[in-house]
C-alpha cells in the first residue's frame, strides 16, 4: 500500500493496517525528525484514500515552485497574509497548510479557514484529507482553534498533524490524536536510498542527514559548507580559541545572507556541537570528518559542561527565534556567554 515510501516499516504497516480494516482515526500525529518523512507519508495516504497521486505530489512543499510560493509571501504583509491564509490544495479533497511568514508559523486564520473549508463534502468517495505541517509551530491562539475543530470533527475528515516534538503540542492535542514515530534510517538503508535516486556525494549526504532521507535529498553542500564555516569561527571565539573581533567579521556575513533562515545556521551549529562532543570521546563518528583537525582544537580549548552550557544556549537561541529577535545581538551574547564561561 505504501510500498513507495523509504523506511519505517513497522510505522508505515501499522497505518497499512488501519486502513485495510478501515479503524483509520479521524486525526494521526506523525512524529519524528525534520525531512523523515512525514509530510510524504501523509501525501501517501491521502494518495490512497482519494487517488490521483500525481494531483496530490504537487502540493510536495520541497518542491521549488512550492518554496518560491512561500519565500513570496514573506514579503507580503501581515494584514495581507491574514486576509489571504495560505494552503495549497491542487487535489480538491486534499488540503496542506504549511507554516509561513518570517516567522514561519501556523496561524490562528489558516485554522479559521480549515475549520470553514472541512464543512464541505468530499467532491469524491467518502474522505478528505487536510495535513497541517509542522503543528509545533503553531501559535497559541492557532492551537486553540484547532482545539475546537478536533472536538467535534466532521465525519468525512482526516485530519494528518506532524511535528519534530509532541512534547511542544497542547496536551488536549496529543490526547485526540493517534500518535505515529517516524524514526532515522540506519546509515547502509539511507546510503542504498540515495544511491538509487543517483544523487551527488550519496556518503557525505547520509552523514549530514541524520538519517532523515528528505534531508539528503534537498541538502545544498556548498551552503551547508558556508554555514559550517561561520558557525565554526563562532565556537573559535566562542571557546577562547579565537579573538571576539575574528567572529565579528563572520556575523555580518550571517546577517546579511537574506536569503537563508537563520535557523539553518542554527541547525548545522547543533552538528557542530554532537561532533565537538565524539571528538572530546576520540570518536571517529563525526559528521563533519573533513573539519576534525579545528574541532581537536576547540576539543581542548573546552569541557562537557561548556558544551552543555553552549547546546542549551543554542535551544534559547531556536526558541527565540520565533519571537522575531536581533539576531546580531542575540549571536554576540552566545559568544560572550560562552567565552565567560
Amino acid at each position: 500500500m505504501f510500498e513507495n515510501f523509504t523506511g519505517n516499516r513497522r510505522t508505515v504497516s501499522a497505518l497499512a493496517r488501519m486502513v485495510e480494516q478501515d479503524r483509520l482515526p479521524q486525526t494521526l500525529l506523525l512524529v519524528g525528525p525534520e525531512g523523515i518523512g512525514k509530510a510524504t507519508l501523509a501525501r501517501r495516504l491521502a494518495a490512497v484514500l482519494l487517488g490521483q497521486p500525481s494531483k496530490i505530489e504537487l502540493d510536495d512543499l520541497s518542491l521549488p515552485h512550492n518554496q518560491e510560493r512561500i519565500r513570496e509571501r514573506e514579503k507580503w504583509s501581515s494584514e495581507r497574509r491574514s486576509e489571504e491564509p495560505l494552503f495549497f490544495g491542487t487535489h480538491p479533497d486534499f488540503l496542506t497548510f504549511p507554516p509561513e511568514g518570517p516567522l514561519r508559523q501556523i496561524s490562528i486564520q489558516q485554522m479559521r479557514l480549515l475549520k470553514e473549508l472541512a464543512q464541505f463534502k468530499p467532491l469524491h468517495g467518502r474522505r478528505r484529507v487536510f495535513l497541517i505541517d509542522h503543528l509545533d509551530r503553531a501559535n497559541e491562539q492557532a492551537a486553540n482553534s484547532l482545539l475546537k475543530i478536533l472536538e467535534e470533527p466532521p465525519d468525512h475528515m482526516v485530519l494528518v498533524l506532524t511535528a519534530e516534538n509532541p512534547q511542544d503540542l497542547l496536551p488536549t492535542i496529543r490526547s485526540r490524536s493517534v500518535m505515529l514515530h517516524l524514526n532515522p534510517l540506519p546509515p547502509e538503508e539511507l546510503n542504498s536510498f540515495l544511491i538509487s535516486r543517483g544523487v551527488d556525494h550519496p556518503d557525505r549526504r547520509a552523514r549530514l542527514a541524520g538519517g532523515c532521507p528528505g534531508r539528503a535529498l534537498v541538502l545544498d553542500l556548498d551552503a551547508y559548507g558556508r554555514r559550517a564555516r561561520a558557525m565554526l569561527e563562532l565556537l573559535k571565539a566562542a571557546s577562547g580559541l579565537a579573538p571576539f573581533s575574528v567572529w565579528l567579521q563572520h556575523s555580518e556575513e550571517v546577517l546579511q545572507a537574506r536569503s537563508e533562515r537563520f535557523e539553518e545556521y542554527l541547525s548545522v551549529l547543533y552538528d557542530l556541537l554532537s561532533d565537538l562532543l565524539q571528538t572530546q570521546h576520540d570518536s571517529d563518528n563525526i559528521q563533519n570528518p573533513e573539519l576534525r583537525a579545528e574541532l581537536d582544537a576547540i576539543a581542548s580549548h573546552t569541557s562537557f559542561k561548556w558544551l552543555w552550557n553552549a547546546t542549551q544556549q543554542t535551544d534559547q537561541l531556536l526558541a527565540l527565534l520565533r519571537r522575531n529577535i536581533q539576531k546580531n545581538i542575540a549571536l554576540d551574547a552566545f559568544v560572550l556567554s560562552l567565552r565567560a564561561a
